[in-house]
Formats: structure tokens, sequence, C-alpha cells
């Protein structure tokens, strides 16, 4: 081989190893460019994983907290129920003690019932019905009973006994065809206040 030959091909020869050198740099740019965007796009990921993680965690949290705040209050409510149903059925085993005595304090809460329950019907003649032992509680003072309802109403009131009926107390008025019935007997009574005195209960149970 030729000077000039040794000379072309060391030329070529010296072009290629410039050129793949050139290839394989920016072979191993590109490459660290891939790499690094590939990690880039690895952080981002990660990064919107952990966010995601964080906002299931959070939901979850403040589910968690408004579930227990829920279940704790409707606890709380139905405790208050308990206390307040044990303070009526307190109230009533009383009432019903109190009904079973002698106790001229009933006998005047008798009478009372039986005069507003007379002055709802509007007087006239009228059927009292009151429990077995109330009869002769209140049998005597019917005449007295009848003048506080005729003044009450204006109208001429007649009260007769009716048969006995079942009750821890009070009384159940008629009016003589049946048509008209005013029950005031105290579980009666106590069914119809209930509501308004559970307010009042409640107040003086949690104040």
């Amino acid at each position: 081989m030729s000077a000039g030959t040794d000379k072309i091909v060391s030329s070529i020869m010296s072009d290629a190893q410039i050129k793949a050198e050139s290839i394989l740099a920016e072979a191993e740019k590109e490459n660290e460019s891939i790499l690094s965007e590939g990690q880039v796009k690895a952080a981002a990921e990660k990064e919107k994983i952990l966010e995601n993680a964080k906002k299931t965690a959070q939901m979850r949290y403040q589910q968690i907290i408004s579930e227990a705040k829920m279940n704790s209050r409707r606890m709380e409510l139905e405790a208050r129920e308990e206390v307040i149903e044990d303070a009526f059925a307190k109230a009533e085993e009383n009432l019903k003690e109190i009904a079973s005595s002698d106790a001229a304090e009933y006998k005047t809460s008798l009478e009372k019932v039986i005069t507003e329950a007379g002055t709802e019907i509007g007087g006239g003649d009228l059927i009292v019905h009151v429990k077995q032992s109330d009869v002769a509680k209140i049998k005597g003072n019917l005449p007295t009973i009848e003048k506080s309802i005729s003044d009450q109403t204006g109208t001429p009131t007649k009260l007769e006994m009716g048969a006995d009926i079942n009750t821890i107390g009070g009384a159940i008025l008629k009016t003589k065809n049946g048509e008209i019935e005013v029950n005031n007997t105290i579980e009666a009574r106590m069914l119809r206040f209930k509501k308004s005195l559970r307010s009042e209960v409640a107040g003086i149970l949690f104040k």
C-alpha cells in the first residue's frame, strides 16, 4: 500500500472514529436525558400517588370523625331519652301511690279533673266513670262539682256515677247519649301532656 493510500485509509479511519465517538456521546447524552426525564416522571408520579393517598386518608379521617360525632350524639340522645322516660315512669309510680291513698291532695285533684272534663263538654247531663275505690271519694261532692260546671258553662249540669273503670286514677266523663267523651284519667293526661312536659323535664335534668 502506497503512502497515499495509507493517508486515505488513515483519514477515513480517523473520520470514522470521530463519528463513532460523536454517535456514542450523543447516544449517552440521549440516554442520560431519557433517564433524567424518567426520574422526573417517576418522581412526579410518586408525588401524585402520595398526594392522592394523603387526600384519601384525610377524607377517611374526616368520615371517621363525622361518624364518631354522629354516633356520640345518637348515644347521648338515647341516654337522655332513657333518663327522661325513667323520670316519667317514676312520676307515674308516684301518682299511682298517691291515687291509691286517701290523700286530700288526690281527692282535690280528682274533683278538679272532673270539673275540667264537664266544663270541656259544656255541662248538661253527664256520666262520671272512676275506679271503684274513687267512688266514695267524690260521690258526696257531686253537687258542688255540678254547681262549678254549671257556673262555668252557663248550662245546668247533673252528674251521675257510671260503671267503674280500670285506671290509676282520674275520671272519664261522657254525655248520656255517649256522643261526647273526655278522658281525664291520669294515664290519658300524662300521654297528652308528655310532649310539652318532656322539654321541661329535659331542662330540669340536663341544665
